[in-house]
């Protein structure tokens, strides 16, 4: 498997003569992550166009969260003792990068999902590459001199202001930053003592520092301004190493908040080995579970996965209670950059990312997690950064984690963890019949599951800006009686499979018969053809042509009858479908929004008016094989438009949204874990000739990915 690994290359195509080619590579972003949330990404260019961007992003204990610790690392090489040349990201006007500086760079490439630049002049080529150990707030930058017959001198100038992830860019300076040397690592502080200190060191090569302590001009954040946000702001900036690169001499520069013992513990080699061999497990789990995994989009796809599986670092008092019972505690990361772990989307995902991928244990550890923050029937919408309390405003992400537990337990059969959490499935469920927060109650008129409260949008579709709902979805959707459907029926057949013969499985029995004869004779609409999204709204019956209504056939219980498959499938593949997902709302509705851009009003107003999905071509592609099920070789042609997508935007992963009109541009969050999600379990789906089973054993698999995830 380790020549699959070396299999998963994806260069990206550098520009040379187009007069806007240089921008080309402000436009495509590269992640790495670390396992605790923390993270590392950029440019291709070298230029931070967000606010989100850094060479190093720690993940800290709460209540300080996600981190901005190194933000920048200006890079110049002096060629036969010459003038100091920049390999990127220093020189720029109004966030344009130089073409001349754009031109320097030869090759960019994802290395088993790993970045890796490479520069050429003046007959000199440098290759730079950026990683991450597993679990450590630590980044590392090597550099290797690999054509050239003389040392150069390497300058890096760091830049730092540390400030929440979150924090606008023109946030000010206040505290007095130093720099101190020790035993080799350069420490540099903030002048905050609730916050740990940057530790840097040099590796492979002497290095000095040349003391110049300023205040940069104003770097611009294009992104931001185009998002509206704060786009100037400065850094501090304490000086610049410089070193001397002698040919085929690596040398790497770590940056870490991490102790100095922790950083002295592996040297660069062996942290770059550990990584490597932990993406080698990582690809022997999944492809052990499913062969269908041994192609290199599945493969990039299963690391582009490992990126939001991630064991959170603050929550000391979950991770203690967990522990004392032999768990451990984890989540997903719903998006990248500014998303935390949201219950719908972790429950939505964690198929995908763990199941497909063969990582079972996580599996357990994500639904147990999460079971234990039940409250008043509901799991909690989404943990705000730096906090342990969630959210519980949410009225569908609980009804997804029965569809998540049903996956989990078909694949594992672990019985134990169903029946530990059987008496809180059935208090959930008591909740929902009785009512609970948020106006979440089955009506007793009809039976079906009603949501709605003042200030709060408790759908996946829902947006409000200020006092405007744009998308009013109060009263009862589609797509959350499609869940309550199938969450009643699961538990139904739980409570049969465990002989748990009582009255309450009798009523829930009644109460999914009830919801589906009332789901059928109010939903259906014989004017539009297909569901209305909404009834008994705030407006009366939506009659948006919305792509909720798929999970009325996609769920495991299909709430809607049989005789009405195709029509809904023909409507939605007529005017929703896409080469990259789901429209939100179909073109020709006077709310229809081409595009997703400007500034927060903006986007927000197009966000769910028509902006292409790409986690629903998972339910797209379920209910399609439902209604043709010998046609896996037509659902797997829904997909081939995500390919060149990996090529985009997120390298080597699949973005939270696109644009509702060709190109399809890609927008919101560079690498969103539902989109990676579901087209990863999709595409394992629909391999046409899988290949024969790898012969490594279940518990094997099972120890690998444990191994890969704890060490």
């Amino acid at each position: 498997m380790r020549r699959l690994l070396d299999r998963i290359t994806r260069p990206l195509a550098v520009p040379r003569e187009e007069d806007d080619g240089a921008n080309t590579l402000l436009e495509a972003e590269w992640l790495v992550t670390n396992g605790l949330g923390g993270y590392s990404s950029g440019t291709v260019a070298g230029v931070n166009t967000r606010r989100y961007h850094g060479l190093l992003v720690a993940a800290l204990p709460n209540p300080i969260g996600r981190l901005v610790m190194l933000n920048h690392l200006g890079e110049s090489v002096c060629v036969a003792g010459g003038t100091p040349t920049a390999l990127g990201g220093e020189e720029r006007v109004a966030g344009r990068l130089d073409r001349d500086v754009a031109r320097r760079l030869a090759e960019f490439r994802l290395e088993a999902g790993l970045p890796v630049w490479e520069y050429e002049w003046a007959g000199v080529r440098i290759e730079k590459q950026l990683f991450m150990p597993h679990k450590q707030n630590t980044v590392y930058v090597r550099y290797c001199l690999t054509k050239g017959d003389a040392p150069i001198r390497l300058e890096l100038h760091p830049a730092l202001h540390f400030r929440s992830y979150e924090a606008p860019v023109n946030l000010q300076i206040t505290t007095r930053y130093s720099l101190a040397q020790s035993a080799g690592y350069y420490v540099f502080e903030s002048g905050n003592p609730e916050l740990p200190p940057l530790r840097m060191r040099i590796d492979g090569a002497s290095a000095s520092f040349v003391h110049e302590e300023r205040v940069t001009s104003e770097f611009l954040y294009p992104v931001e301004e185009q998002r509206g946000y704060e786009f100037r702001g400065t850094l501090w900036a304490p000086g610049h190493y410089e070193i001397e690169l002698a040919p085929n001499a690596p040398v790497t520069v770590l940056a870490s908040a991490e102790s100095e013992e922790v950083m002295a513990a592996l040297s660069p080699d062996e942290a770059l080995g550990c990584e490597s061999e932990r993406r080698r497990r990582l690809l022997d789990a999944a492809i052990a579970t499913h062969p269908e995994a041994a192609d290199e989009v599945a493969a990039e796809l299963v690391l582009a996965a490992d990126q939001f599986i991630f064991t959170p670092a603050g929550r000391v008092v979950d991770a203690t209670r967990a522990a004392a019972t032999g768990d451990e505690i984890r989540s997903i990361i719903a998006g990248y950059h500014w998303f935390t772990d949201w219950g719908r989307d972790t429950m939505i995902s964690l198929e995908g990312l763990t199941l497909v991928t063969g990582r079972h244990r996580e599996a357990g550890f994500i639904l147990r997690t999460f079971e234990h923050y039940v409250r008043d029937g509901l799991i909690p919408n989404m943990f705000p950064d730096g906090s342990n309390e969630g959210l519980y405003h949410t009225a569908d992400a609980t009804l997804w984690f029965f569809h998540a537990l049903h996956r989990y337990v078909d694949v594992t059969d672990d019985r134990r963890t169903l029946v530990r959490a059987l008496p809180t499935l059935q208090s959930i469920i008591d909740h929902h019949l009785r009512g609970t927060k948020f106006g979440i109650k089955v009506d007793p008129a009809d039976g079906l599951l009603a949501q709605g409260a003042p200030g709060y949008q408790l759908t996946w579709m829902d947006a409000k800006v200020d006092d405007w709902v744009v998308t009013p979805r109060r009263g009862k959707a589609v797509e959350i009686n499609a869940l309550w459907y199938n969450a009643l029926r699961l538990l139904a057949m739980w409570l049969e499979e465990e002989r748990k013969h009582d009255g309450f499985a009798a009523q829930i029995a009644e109460a999914a018969d009830r919801a589906r004869e009332s789901f059928n004779k109010r939903f259906w609409s014989d004017e539009l053809g297909y569901l209305y999204d909404v009834i008994d709204g705030e407006h009366g019956d939506s009659k948006h042509c919305r792509p909720n209504q798929v999970l009325a056939i996609s769920l495991d219980h299909p709430v809607l009858d049989r005789a009405r498959w195709e029509a809904v499938m023909d409507v939605v593949q007529k005017r929703l479908l896409t080469p990259v997902g789901l429209r939100s709302l179909a073109p020709g509705d006077p709310e229809y929004k081409e595009r997703y851009f400007g500034d927060l009003r903006a986007r927000d107003a197009a966000y769910h008016q028509g902006t292409v999905w790409a986690w629903l071509i998972g339910p797209y592609i379920d209910a399609w094989l439902k209604v043709h099920p010998n046609d896996v070789v037509g659902a797997r042609h829904f997909l081939e438009g995500f390919v060149p997508e990996l090529d985009k935007f997120g390298l080597g992963t699949i973005g939270e949204i696109f644009d509702a009109q060709e190109p399809y541009t890609p927008r919101g969050c560079i690498a969103q874990a539902w989109s990676v999600a579901e087209l990863l379990r999709s595409w394992v789906r629909t391999a046409v000739a899988p290949r024969a089973p790898v012969a490594v054993e279940p518990a094997l698999a099972e120890e690998a990915v444990g191994a890969s995830a704890n060490d």
